[in-house]
């Protein structure tokens, strides 16, 4: 079972990786979740994994020897607070970069290059932010 996972978290990592490097901001999103998925399924692994038995110890101490850990557990679900918390800002960014230059392909995009907003969307921005100041 853990070679399998093993095989499965690599190929998320990788999946990960090659979609982060892609040029599409949505392409980078999904490589994100896939990169947070990897990390928790890795969390998972190494914490052992116990079919079956639940993280509280009863009053035999011979339950201690086949209970599983809580604290893979914890860090599993800070790290999936975490990551959305990660992917809901990437996501507002990316949106607001979208309403910005009016492309989502980052090959198009300009560093710091203040003339590759249009006028247009730079009309559309100062609306954007009149009407959130309402």
């Amino acid at each position: 079972m853990s070679v399998f996972l093993a095989f499965v978290i690599g190929g998320l990592y990788a999946a990960g990786f090659y979609m982060i490097l892609r040029r599409s901001m949505v392409k980078i999103i999904f490589g994100l979740v896939l990169l947070g998925h990897a990390a928790n399924l890795l969390i998972f692994t190494v914490g052992g994994v116990q079919r079956g038995q639940p993280p509280i110890v009863g009053d035999a101490a011979a339950t201690l020897n086949n209970m599983a850990d809580p604290v893979p557990q914890a860090l599993i679900l800070t790290a999936i607070v975490i990551g959305f918390g990660v992917q809901a800002f990437t996501i507002v960014l990316f949106k607001r970069v979208y309403r910005l230059t009016g492309t989502d392909d980052l090959d198009q995009l300009k560093s710091t290059d203040v003339t590759a907003i249009t006028d247009e969307s730079a009309a559309d921005a100062v609306d954007m932010l009149k009407e959130q100041a309402q």
